[in-house]
Formats: structure tokens, sequence, C-alpha cells
């Protein structure tokens, strides 16, 4: 069951040092208190997907990770944060029993997961890619799923108007 054939190449070890950057990054944006803190952590949790994304051989989605959720997102998200009003932050009370279930059910997944893919039986040979992926991924954008962008695009708008609008009307109350 605990057969680890692993050959320790540079691939190996930037795909754990990624690995192991975006989980200490998603698990310090769960825990830190102040907002603008979790913030940063989430793009730290991003950058190190893009860099995965790149170890596995996906440079237009990583360059789209960047581009994306690094930059906008997290812009955004920092504007959020700037534009509202945080007065009533405060640190909880520690829950000492609630954190131990926590923690033992985070252990009980990980050794479900850990066992469901170390018996999993994966293909041996997968599809071909094709030799310009960005290209095909462009083709299949504009062509065949031009509506779904489109109304993605038009969502993102209207969210984005609607927290100004938000952000707007609790600058204006008393």
């Amino acid at each position: 069951m605990l057969n680890f054939d692993i050959d320790f190449t540079g691939e190996f070890a930037a795909f754990f040092a990624l690995s192991v950057c975006a989980i200490v990054g998603a698990v310090m944006a769960i825990n830190f208190t102040k907002v603008v803190h979790t913030a940063l952590s989430v793009a730290f949790t991003f950058v190190a997907l893009a860099g995965l994304y790149v170890v596995l051989e996906a440079e237009f989605v990583a360059f789209v990770q960047v581009l994306l959720y690094v930059g906008a997102i997290t812009i955004l998200m920092i504007f959020g944060i700037m534009m509202t009003k945080h007065d009533g932050e405060g640190r909880e009370p520690a829950r000492p029993l609630l954190e131990t279930l926590a923690a033992i059910g985070c252990l009980c997944l990980f050794g479900i997961l850990f066992y469901g893919i170390r018996n999993a039986n994966f293909p041996a040979e997968s599809a071909a890619f094709k030799e310009d992926n960005t290209r095909e991924i462009g083709l299949q954008l504009f062509s065949q799923y031009a509506i779904p962008f489109e109304l993605v695009s038009v969502l993102l708008t209207v969210a984005f108007i609607g927290a100004i609008a938000l952000a707007k009307r609790e600058e204006d109350a008393p």
C-alpha cells in the first residue's frame, strides 16, 4: 500500500515546494484576523498555484492565473477592504474543543484522500496535447463558448458596479 517509488528530480522538488507554499498560504488566509493580511496570503496562494501550473506544463493557465487572480482579484479585494469600514473587528474567543475537532477532521480527510489516491488506477497514457494549446483554447473560447464568456464578463461587471454602489451607500450613511 505504501509503495513509494518516487524519482527525486527537480520537477518533484518544485512541485513539493509549491504545494507546501499553496497549503501554507491557504491556512494563513484562514487564520489571519486582519482582512488585508488575509488578502495578501490569498495572493501568495494564487502565485503558488500558478507555479504548480507551470510545473504541470500548463503555461497559459499559469499566465491567466497570475493575470486574473493575483492581479485583478487581489487588487479588487484590497479596494473592497479600503472602501468598507472595519470598526467592529476584534479577536474571537478561543475555542479549543472546536479547534481540536477541526484538526481531527482535517487529519481524517487527509487520510481518506491519501488512501484513495494511493489505491486509484490512473491511466498511463492520456490524450495528446495540441502543439499550440493556447491557440486551441482561444478558438474554443471564442467559437464554441462565446456566449458563456460574454455572460461571465457581464456578471463580473455587474458585481463590480454593485460593490461600488454598496460602498458608496455605506459611506453616505451617518
